[in-house]
């Protein structure tokens, strides 16, 4: 690994490995995390005179300049493989929280944040693909004990405005489980309402493959 320069290493054992656990970051890492989450909210929301603005950027400027000669490639960085944290430190998962129940499904709570703000106060659709796909894929990973996999298709029933700010519930489980082939699906809800359905398939990966 060369600090500074981002290197697209190949991982020997394929392209979808269980992450390695890590500690690097140390016991600020999940404190930076929520800053640069709230910092992605405060760029969605600001209204703010421009010489606020002027100072905000040149302050983010100098963020970037301290952190860009530690660039590392994605086996390297503590993202994705910090175990003690929420979605183990990763800024790009919807924060949410998901385990499974006793009658062999996963269920859970998830919050969209203003960050992933559409129009008119509703989560924007990409969003919800973001947070399908890893809930679903999760889910395959909890209840078949898949570590290697990837997505073949999801397809995704948008049936109610979803609410940004909100916790909303979410719940899935698997339909069938043929071979390499895992089938799953799941719903988004806030109460009794249905905001969004989906199933995906996932592959599971042969060793070595990306």
């Amino acid at each position: 690994m060369s600090y500074g320069v981002l290197v697209a290493h190949k991982h020997p054992g394929g392209g979808f490995n269980p992450p390695e656990p890590t500690t690097k970051g140390g016991p600020d890492y999940g404190r930076f995390i929520d800053a640069v989450r709230k910092l992605q909210d405060h760029a969605r929301a600001v209204d703010a005179p421009d010489e606020v603005i002027t100072q905000a950027a040149d302050m983010l400027d100098k963020v970037s300049e301290l952190l860009s000669p530690f660039d590392a490639d994605e086996w390297a960085s503590p993202s994705g493989r910090r175990m003690d944290l929420p979605m183990r430190g990763n800024i790009l998962t919807v924060p949410l929280s998901a385990h499974k129940t006793e009658d062999g499904r996963v269920a859970g709570w998830a919050r969209f944040a203003r960050f992933h703000l559409g129009r008119n106060g509703a989560v924007h659709g990409g969003s919800l693909g973001m947070l399908f796909d890893t809930v679903l894929g999760l889910t395959g990973v909890l209840l078949t004990g898949s570590r290697r996999q990837r997505t073949a298709y999801l397809k995704i029933d948008y049936r109610h405005i979803v609410p940004i700010e909100k916790e909303l519930q979410i719940d899935a489980g698997i339909d069938r489980d043929e071979g390499r082939k895992i089938f799953v699906s799941g719903r988004l809800r806030d109460g009794d309402t249905l905001l969004a359905e989906a199933e995906a398939l996932f592959v599971r990966l042969k060793p070595g493959q990306p």
